[in-house]
């Protein structure tokens, strides 16, 4: 088969005899579903590095550093191969640090921990690690990890997140730099909190940190957001002597999720979405917006890096008519993959094998949770499906497996991680004893 090549928008193409099997890289994917079974997560090793290497050449000349955002994929496996390229780790939580101590620990002192509701416990481990730097999000905030800083009497840095008020143009439950948001302080409220960092002992305001949202195609609201941070950077320096050493990005720079080539296409048709020009789009507003500042950028990218090195694999359970309408039923389900549940997302639906002498036909394509929002696509165009059939669903690499569950008491999904014409699980299958080992139990008397 041919080798693919090198910053493809996706690693999963057609190959083998007559371009009739679904490869990621150079393995067959039938290959991995017999051996490791369904629903089944895959990821492309050297896709996820051509995205680090995109955002290494866009930015090439400043002081960037990329912080990974964990919670779109938290695999330990994924986590160490971005840190052997250099990335620092964007976290939200407690356990978030804990998987970045366990994947590389060397990496902690390049780890940002943002989120609204960091606890005492969160932050003194956080502390205890040496991070890089705080995002405070609240005032009350600012108090706690003055508070824990003392106790431990040690200085913690900090970036006051805030709030530009800058719209983006993306789904609402992921828009983030609004004011009727939860999320950050507002910017003009900002000056007062830094000079109160900066009078205690066991503060050290080194940053200030933004992030207006995720999966933003337009590239324009990131220059405009920072832009306002330079304005407060400017005025922190100016008139209150604090010198910031490092502005925060943020991360949200969107992905494509339409069709990739069906049936019958070749690998010419793949959709113009251009990640590589993606990031350099994004990488010259954001240098425009930062023109003087000589110290160093934090990215926080997470969906750009992982989505599309990822596909869900699923098997056709059956297929049935009601009424007007054809369902085909796999295997896997929302439990596994939330977003078209969730935010009503798109993900394409390609066959591993395509298929000779099938028609297309519009159907729902469900899972078996006992839900109807238990659903992939609806009233979607695909290739004839039939029982003992298996599908890719693409571009689920982000907030897939992060964000899949239990329901239904459903073992969550293996992972498997694809380097050239190698695999490796880096993830087992959940077992029904894996469910049950936490509960007890016990008959009230």
């Amino acid at each position: 088969m041919r080798t693919p090549p090198a910053n493809l928008v996706r690693p999963f193409h057609y190959g083998g005899a007559e371009d009739r099997e679904l490869f990621c890289d150079r393995v067959p994917l039938a290959r991995l579903v017999r051996q490791y079974g369904t629903p089944l997560y895959v990821y492309s090793a050297n896709n996820i590095l051509d995205r680090v290497q995109m955002f290494a050449e866009a930015f090439a000349g400043m002081r960037a550093t990329l912080c990974y955002s964990v919670k779109a994929n938290s695999n330990l496996s994924i986590l160490r191969l971005l840190a052997s390229a250099g990335a620092g780790f964007d976290i939200v939580s407690g356990g978030e640090l804990e998987r970045v101590r366990q994947a590389a620990r060397p990496s902690l002192r390049r780890v940002v921990f943002s989120g609204v509701g960091k606890t005492a416990a969160e932050i003194d481990a956080a502390l205890a690690a040496q991070i890089l730097v705080f995002n405070v999000e609240s005032p009350a905030e600012l108090d706690l990890l003055e508070q824990r800083a003392r106790h431990f009497r040690k200085r913690a840095p900090l970036a006051m997140r805030v709030n530009p008020d800058v719209f983006a143009a993306t789904h609402p439950y992921i828009s983030t730099g609004m004011t009727a948001h939860k999320f950050g302080v507002a910017i003009g409220d900002a000056t007062a909190l830094y000079q109160r960092a900066a009078r205690s002992a066991y503060l050290v305001p080194t940053g200030v940190s933004v992030h207006i949202g995720s999966q933003i195609r337009v590239t324009e609201p990131f220059g405009q957001a920072l832009h306002r941070v330079m304005e407060l950077v400017r005025e922190l320096k100016s008139s209150h002597g604090i010198r910031i050493q490092h502005i925060d990005a943020g991360g949200g720079l969107g992905i494509s999720y339409d069709d990739p080539p069906q049936a019958g296409k070749s690998r010419k048709d793949v959709p113009l979405f251009d990640p590589k020009a993606a990031v350099q789009g994004y990488a010259q507003h954001i240098r425009a917006a930062l023109a003087g500042f000589d110290s160093e950028l934090l990215l926080e990218p997470g969906r750009f890096i992982i989505a599309q090195a990822g596909a869900l694999l699923a098997q056709v359970l059956y297929t049935k008519r009601n009424g007007p309408k054809t369902f085909v039923v796999t295997d896997a389900a929302m439990n596994d993959l939330i977003r078209p549940a969730l935010y009503q997302a798109y993900h394409s639906i390609v066959p591993l094998r395509r298929r000779q002498n099938r028609p297309s036909t519009v159907v729902d394509v469900v899972g078996p949770v006992c839900e109807t929002g238990d659903f992939f696509a609806r009233d979607r165009e695909l290739p004839a499906l039939q029982g003992g059939d298996s599908i890719a669903l693409l571009d689920a690499g982000a907030y897939g497996m992060s964000l899949s569950s239990n329901y239904n008491s459903r073992p969550r999904a293996a992972e498997v991680l694809v380097e050239g014409n190698r695999h490796r699980l880096i993830r087992r299958r959940e077992t029904m004893r894996d469910l049950l080992a936490a509960e007890k139990s016990l008959l009230l008397k």
